[in-house]
């Protein structure tokens, strides 16, 4: 089965429901529309749809439970809703797919679990396994535990990072929107909705709102950016109004609804996929023109003698972030050398690295197998 396909032929889907749907806009879990979505997500299994749930609702949900009018700001009190309302909202899906003799899991994952490759791949190995049993995963952020260094910071990225995971077929984002517009549709009445783009085309960000609802933490822009992200593993993605009838059976049907993103590239292999999506990098190097041109053109190993800048402090083997001169990231990688000696070797061409350090790990600085362009 070609992972080219959509519609009618995917196999393996992650669905995203995103907090203004589940909760109503903020007045508690909106057990009736759950059961609908739940009921359309049985259906999907059905019609032969291996898939995953990424849903958000657990913060919003527990500041109801907590009588909250108000998302706090304190990082404790976040935690302590999303520890509150989880229970709700776990109860609400193993409830409501019960009724379809369907299985569910809950999985709760943090940006460090992903970061670490070990990690990674027994996250990948698990979810592969519930979906190879029938079960439904069930995956949300872990907001009880998380910090800011290692938080996703919204529920689309996760969605797109768990869509590289289990390489699905088709990503889609419920939102309370029906899709991406040309311009923000809350502010001009004459913004036209695009049905279908390309996921890496640079003029979509400027179409995109940053701004989210009261409960949610994201906008039309970190859907454009999830999109994106699940294009590296060749994913397209829908983003839809979870509030049209039927809206995911009706997808699978390949009615033209919402916004339907197309990988314009081939798909990464695993290991790519994994640095592409390692979202958390420890520093930086600065290149010249001329190893951008090698990067970019040539698919070549990443050299000391084409380094002009080193930034942060780094250890050997962490992800840094590949800058062009002007200060675009143009990539991501794995660094053979601390930041110390990286900063030693800056422009140093690799047969004289031993001469500058004493010794050599690599002649390579980052190794074309541990780098990712973005």
């Amino acid at each position: 089965m070609s992972k080219r396909n959509v519609g009618t032929t995917s196999q393996r889907w992650v669905v995203k429901v995103g907090s203004a749907l589940l909760t109503d806009d903020g007045k508690g879990l909106d057990t009736q529309a759950i059961a609908g979505w739940v009921d359309q997500l049985a259906g999907l299994c059905t019609s032969g749809v291996e898939l995953v749930l990424v849903s958000s609702g657990s913060i919003a949900e527990g500041m109801v439970r907590l009588g909250w009018d108000k998302r706090p700001t304190e990082v404790y009190n976040l935690q302590a809703a999303a520890a509150v309302g989880q229970m709700g909202l776990v109860q609400c899906y193993e409830r409501n797919f019960g009724r379809h003799d369907k299985h569910t899991a809950q999985i709760l994952l943090t940006h460090d679990d992903l970061s670490n490759r070990k990690r990674y791949l027994n996250a990948r190995a698990t979810l592969q396994a519930l979906v190879g049993y029938g079960v439904v995963p069930i995956v949300n952020e872990n907001d009880t535990v998380i910090t800011d260094e290692i938080k996703f910071g919204d529920n689309d990225t996760l969605a797109a990072l768990v869509a590289n995971l289990v390489e699905a077929d088709l990503l889609v984002i419920l939102t309370d929107q029906d899709g991406l517009c040309n311009k923000d549709p809350r502010y001009y009445n004459d913004a036209i909705l695009l049905h279908e783009v390309q996921a890496g085309d640079p003029d979509l960000d400027a179409m995109a709102s940053s701004k989210g609802g009261a409960l949610g933490s994201g906008g039309m822009y970190t859907k454009v950016q999830a999109a994106k992200l699940a294009a590296r593993s060749g994913t397209h993605t829908i983003v839809a109004n979870g509030r049209e009838r039927e809206i995911l059976l009706r997808l699978r049907q390949d009615e033209l609804l919402g916004t339907r993103f197309t990988p314009d590239q081939e798909p990464l292999v695993a290991r790519k996929q994994w640095l592409a999506g390692h979202l958390q990098s420890k520093g930086e190097v600065w290149l010249d023109a001329g190893a951008v041109k090698v990067l970019q053109r040539q698919g070549k190993s990443l050299l000391s003698v084409g380094v002009t800048k080193v930034v942060g402090e780094f250890s050997r083997g962490e992800m840094v972030q590949i800058k062009d001169p002007k200060g675009t990231v143009i990539g991501r990688g794995l660094i053979n050398y601390k930041s110390e000696e990286a900063d030693k070797i800056t422009g140093v061409a690799s047969n004289r690295i031993a001469s500058v350090l004493g010794y050599v790990n690599e002649h390579e600085l980052i190794h074309r197998d541990n780098l990712v362009l973005v």
